[in-house]
């Protein structure tokens, strides 16, 4: 079959492999004839499509056309406009009760149990920085512990992370963008995948210890410890107070133990990267499908990256749970909207030139394939950026569409496994939570072996249906959680992808 068809209202098909013009190809027991060269994954009008009409994809409008296409003809940025359709919300029209399995056929994995009922996957020692100005102090404690011989008579520590970023000063204490960085800072150090964590400062930031320790009511103690650089004295007493604060959590850290845990205790974030034509229909229907029985093991989903439903954000609305959490996640389109426009940018300009290369030619058509990943289930909440997540099941958490940003939000919202696809290639791990690759395609997964955990190429040669690889991604995420190394915790990915939202001016 040279022609991938997704939906009966589709007037265009995708093209498997590179063609050239003269093509004729099996449609519907008659020929078409290719009357232009078609990359593999690009579009092809399957009939005629005048200037203005929507090219449907997904049984969806993507866009128009930008002059006469003729049946048979390549359709992507050439001649095609990203213009927005008009959508229906149709609030909470879809959105069905979740069939819960019952408790007796519920699985289980091998987790951390932390104080205060959190579930951890991994058990890591961190070192979070307030400010850009703590970041060299921070990483050279904990590159201190990044010898090997150090935690040899510690076997059950994953290691130590250091979080560093680059703000924490030069910006208003009552912004957006304080509020949201102090958000990610609480949601690491709460993180129930760190055993231990050392909060550093500077001493005269705008992100003061101080100010995060009383918003928060966190106290110190034997596994939460605090210091300032202005107060140990300087950079070389810094560090070596900090190493000496770390090998004392490090006995503690290393007594938990696995135990069995209910799927209940998982909250997956789902997240996509690098992706092609054929994401939507294998990976993220593939991981769309694994989220189902997550939450129907009674555990969480975290869907993300806000610009990336754009032009399929009524699909979310119809799926609400109630006309509340429809509404936000409306009202917070309009800001992105604007937040875009004061920025001198447009949401429909968000495909990557990578994207683009793979057969992707707008947003609409992005988003279509990217929210299957998020399941059929009924969207229960929606969060900001970083907000302690409380309802099981699906739900929203508003982010940008650039991975290691959105990740991290995810993250400090409770996010202890995170599944990411990709069609192009993408190279991403977040400690400490682990990180599955899921390839769109099989050239992809054998072209990047040691990268990808899970091939959803096969779904295209019917190699198995997307329920059947929805399952084998589901007991991947149990026994990755479990403990098991992912790809990219075999290739120390993680240690650079800690990037909180930056939101306003630097002043």
């Amino acid at each position: 079959m040279d022609l991938i068809h997704i939906h009966p209202a589709d007037n265009v098909a995708l093209c498997r492999a590179q063609l050239p013009a003269g093509s004729l190809l099996n449609w519907r027991g008659s020929m078409l004839e290719l009357v232009s060269d078609v990359p593999a994954m690009h579009k092809v009008a399957v009939q005629p499509i005048t200037a203005g009409e929507p090219v449907c994809k997904y049984g969806q409008p993507i866009g128009t056309a930008s002059c006469d296409i003729a049946a048979g003809e390549h359709v992507h940025v050439h001649n095609m406009n990203a213009d927005r359709q008009r959508a229906d919300y149709a609030f909470c029209s879809e959105a069905q009760p979740t069939e819960l399995f019952a408790e007796s056929e519920r699985a289980t994995f091998q987790g951390f149990r932390r104080s205060g009922g959190r579930v951890g996957t991994r058990n890591y020692l961190a070192v979070v920085s307030t400010v850009n100005c703590s970041v060299t102090v921070s990483r050279a404690v904990a590159a201190h512990f990044h010898n090997g011989s150090l935690l040899r008579d510690y076997p059950n520590i994953d290691g130590v992370v250091a979080l560093g970023h680059d703000s924490g000063c030069g910006m208003s204490s009552a912004d957006e963008g304080y509020r949201t960085l102090m958000r990610t800072l609480h949601g690491y150090i709460c993180h129930p995948n760190f055993a231990g964590v050392l909060l550093i400062g500077l001493g005269c930031e705008s992100m003061q210890v101080g100010h995060l320790l009383r918003e928060y009511g966190l106290e110190t103690g034997p596994q939460f410890q605090t210091l300032t650089i202005q107060r140990e004295g300087g950079t070389r007493a810094a560090i070596e107070a900090g190493i000496e604060r770390l090998a004392e959590m490090l006995p503690a850290a290393n007594a938990c133990e696995r135990e069995p845990l209910p799927a209940s205790e998982l909250t997956l974030a789902v997240q996509c990267g690098g992706s092609d034509a054929y994401s939507g229909i294998t990976a993220n229907s593939a991981l769309g499908a694994a989220a189902d029985l997550l939450v129907r093991h009674g555990g969480t989903v975290i869907y993300s990256e806000t610009p990336e439903i754009y032009g399929a954000e009524h699909l979310f609305t119809r799926r609400a749970a109630t006309p509340d959490v429809a509404q936000q996640l409306i009202d917070r389109i309009h800001w992105w909207e604007n937040y875009t426009q004061i920025n001198g940018v447009t949401l429909n300009n968000n495909p990557s030139p990578g994207n683009k290369a793979g057969g992707l030619t707008t947003i609409a058509e992005k988003s279509l394939g990217a929210q299957a990943k998020g399941g059929t289930t009924a969207l229960q909440a929606f969060y900001l950026y970083a907000e302690p997540v409380r309802r099981k099941g699906l739900v929203f958490m508003d982010s940008p569409g650039f991975d290691p940003v959105s990740v991290t939000g995810q993250i400090a919202s409770g996010a202890n496994v995170v599944c990411f696809t990709t069609g192009r290639g993408s190279a991403f791990g977040a400690k400490p939570v682990p990180s599955i690759k899921l390839a769109s395609n099989s050239q992809l997964y054998q072209r990047m072996r040691e990268d990808m955990d899970v091939d959803c190429g096969g779904i295209l040669e019917g190699e198995y249906t997307v329920a059947e690889r929805g399952e084998f991604i589901f007991q991947r995420i149990l026994a990755i959680a479990s403990g098991e190394r992912s790809a990219s915790e075999l290739l120390a990915y993680g240690d650079n992808e800690f990037a909180p939202w930056r939101i306003g001016a630097v002043i």
